[in-house]
């Protein structure tokens, strides 16, 4: 039985200039141990389809419509607050984008990462201090006893990732939620990052969703890949698969715009056109206008997802019906 199953998502954001539709009927599952690689370009969903999960949405304006996250035999949309409160940030934490805004600027460093241990945990505060301290030491913080009192200004870039790691996993979490940790860092300081991640995976035995827009980050890191774009899912894949083969026209796409796949000396290739407006109906494929495959049958009705392989499926009618082979 999957550690976490996600069934229908929908999550809308109702404004004054419109509905935006961001999760528009995600479905998917996670189970124990396990990787999953959410991709996609800016605004395909991948954030929003985490924080509905956490019940990070703000509401108004944003409102789940349906679906459901069954967790362990607790459906997390619509359990009581107490319930979830139990569960998020003890067996379910979250690594934030951007740590200078998500970190407290205003509070030390020990007592940020302390917080979910009190708060889920009845130690004393001298018990919290020291797992805090052992866990900053194990996501690699040098001099852990004296920079624990820092506050969050004293660090790195890279450091106060490692902190938000340090908060979030210390708790020992059963599923980790990384939202792109390693989106503001420089490349060397990435790696060590991913590398962080995957070793404490195999310590803790926890499953990880890990979400960013760069598909050659989850190439070496992720068990299964769905790609996201307009807010559905259009492949998912075991990732040797779905990089070996590629049904989907948008993920094909997506592998064609990394640069270290690229010759040298050639134009960098983009993808045509723009994203999605989510504010308005899609009728039919959301990728449609900006494929280079379309036909009208792509914009006549919503592709739904298709399973043609043992664990892989996709959303493309013409792949689908062997009138375009990206896998060749």
């Amino acid at each position: 039985m999957p550690l976490l199953t996600v069934t229908d998502l929908r999550t809308y954001f109702h404004t004054r200039n419109g509905v935006y539709r961001a999760v528009d009927g995600v479905s998917f599952s996670v189970e124990r141990g396990e990787t999953l690689g959410i991709v996609g370009e800016s605004g395909s969903g991948k954030s929003v389809t985490c924080y509905s999960i956490m019940g990070l949405i703000p509401q108004p304006p944003g409102r789940i419509e349906s679906g459901s996250a069954m967790f362990d035999g607790v459906d997390l949309l619509h359990c009581s607050p107490k319930v979830a409160r139990s569960i998020r940030g003890k067996r379910v934490s979250m690594i934030f984008q951007d740590p200078m805004t998500s970190l407290n600027p205003y509070l030390r460093v020990s007592e940020q990462v302390i917080e979910p241990l009190l708060i889920h945990e009845a130690i004393t505060k001298a018990q919290a201090l020291a797992r805090a301290l052992e866990m900053m030491e194990a996501v690699g913080i040098n001099d852990a006893a004296r920079r624990i009192h820092f506050y969050p200004h004293e660090f790195s870039g890279g450091m106060r990732q490692r902190v938000m790691i340090a908060m979030a996993l210390v708790t020992r979490p059963e599923l980790l939620i990384a939202d792109e940790p390693t989106t503001a860092l420089d490349v060397t300081v990435q790696a060590q990052i991913l590398d962080l991640i995957r070793r404490l995976q195999r310590e803790l035995g926890m499953a990880v969703i890990f979400v960013t827009h760069d598909l050659g980050v989850v190439a070496g890191l992720c068990d299964n890949v769905q790609v996201m774009y307009g807010g559905r899912i259009m492949e998912t894949a075991g990732a040797r698969a779905l990089f070996k083969t590629p049904l989907h026209p948008y993920t094909r796409a997506l592998q064609r715009s990394i640069p270290a796949l690229q010759l040298k000396g050639e134009e960098l290739f983009t993808i045509p056109g723009l994203p999605p407006d989510v504010s308005k109906a899609i009728p039919g494929c959301a990728f449609a206008p900006r494929c280079v495959f379309v036909k009208d049958e792509c914009t006549a009705a919503r592709p739904e997802l298709v399973e043609v392989a043992p664990g892989h499926a996709h959303a493309c009618i013409r792949s689908r019906d062997g009138q375009i082979d990206l896998g060749a």
